[in-house]
């Protein structure tokens, strides 16, 4: 009898389940503040694979750059520099513990950097040049990327370093300069600009170790593009292209699918900055006001506002203007935003999902482990992902006989 009543209430418990889980689905979004000898503006430019750790930079009243590591035990901690006055960091490995960036020197050259166990390390430059600029460490911490500066310091080019190699330049696509912003997780993908002639002084670029420095295209003939991001898996390149009024569109690229332009809103510019391992895509675009908003990308919904998404966390006047980082799985964003409760513009942290809490079975929240919650877990079964939510009763990344057997094992619970 239990069983042909959960069966026929299928379409009522699914409703009264999902519209319960709906509640419960609380997303946070933190501020994170400015550095106390750089008050004035920061934003987040990379983060962690848990959501744990942000880098980036937080500028004085001048514009002046400071690189910062934060997490929630510590806030927002001031990485130095290399004997100059300012840095910045881009980059951060998949455990937090790596940053790269830029930071002065004494003569207030500046010089990409790898930041471990509070000791900043000069990477160096090309033998030719002064100057070098990091801008992204694969999930490792391994491998560094960047530009730095050749030919008696002339031209711009892009570099991979490793302890082993150090700087390494990965050439251009028939002109004179290029520059690297983005690698993928192991070190083996890399991607940025290079110029592939007097008529295409920027078209982006994937660089595979071994097949050395592929051009992605551009969206017209005479167009220039660049690459900002990769996803750690190096299969997704994203970025800027022209179009044919010369305005800056977000593009998606991947082996199938070639130079795909994301659009924008209000026909406006836009620009995408990373991708997380499942395609999910963040950068800036302009909206019908003609003002920069961060934005969310997937292939289902195209381009949404996070604004729009998350307006339940923004209080009055608050706005989240670029999206710069994005975790593997999409959990966490970071970019910068204005925050209307201090009145500056400051990095931000927005964690799209709730935390998965280990529970007895409640899956719908409502004190009772009944039908509900048992088809809940029923129509999940098999599934695998961090997205689950608490269908995935003992969060550990899947749907399957143990979930299955607490719902059971408690059903009735609190009923």
């Amino acid at each position: 009898m239990r069983l042909r009543t959960i069966w026929s209430r299928t379409v009522l418990t699914m409703g009264i389940g999902v519209s319960a889980w709906g509640a419960l689905h609380a997303q946070t979004l933190t501020w994170l503040g400015v550095l106390p000898t750089h008050s004035n503006v920061s934003e987040a430019k990379d983060v962690s694979s848990d959501g744990t750790v942000v880098v980036g930079i937080s500028y004085d009243s001048t514009n002046r750059e400071r690189a910062f590591r934060w997490t929630a035990q510590t806030g927002m901690q001031d990485l130095g520099t290399l004997g100059g006055t300012q840095s910045a960091a881009y980059g951060v490995s998949a455990d937090g513990l790596i940053v790269a960036g830029w930071a002065r020197i004494a003569t207030e050259h500046v010089r990409a950097f790898r930041w471990e166990n509070s000791i900043m390390q000069d990477l160096g430059v090309f033998s030719d040049g002064v100057r070098s600029f990091a801008k992204d460490v694969s999930a490792n911490g391994v491998v560094v990327v960047g530009v730095g500066r050749r030919f008696n310091n002339t031209r711009e080019r892009a570099f991979r370093w490793t302890a082993v190699t150090g700087l390494v330049d990965l050439g251009t696509l028939g002109g004179v300069t290029a520059g690297a912003n983005s690698v993928s997780a192991d070190g083996s993908v890399v991607v940025g600009w290079a110029s592939a002639g007097a008529t295409n002084p920027r078209v982006a670029f994937r660089w595979r170790e071994g097949s050395g420095m592929q051009s992605l295209g551009v969206l017209y003939e005479e167009g220039l593009s660049e690459a900002f991001g990769v996803s750690l898996d190096g299969s997704t390149v994203v970025g800027w292209a022209e179009d044919e009024s010369s305005r800056t569109r977000a593009f998606r690229w991947t082996e199938a699918t070639g130079m795909q332009e994301l659009g924008a809103f209000a026909g406006g510019l836009s620009e995408a900055y990373a991708a997380s391992n499942s395609g999910v895509i963040v950068g800036s675009s302009t909206n019908a006001d003609n003002d920069w908003v961060a934005f969310r990308w997937t292939e289902a919904g195209g381009m949404q506002d996070l604004n729009v998404l998350y307006a339940s966390l923004l209080t009055n006047g608050s706005a989240l203007l670029a999206a710069y980082g994005i975790t593997p799985d999409a959990r966490y964003i970071v970019g910068a935003g204005y925050n209307a409760a201090t009145g500056r513009y400051e990095a931000f942290l927005l964690d799209t999902h709730p935390a998965c809490v280990p529970h007895s079975g409640d899956v719908d929240g409502n004190g009772c482990i009944d039908d509900a919650d048992l088809l809940q877990v029923l129509f999940t079964f098999g599934q695998s992902g961090n997205e689950l939510g608490r269908p995935d009763l003992n969060c550990d990344g899947a749907v399957d006989d143990a979930d299955l057997l607490t719902v059971l094992f408690n059903f009735g619970q609190g009923c």
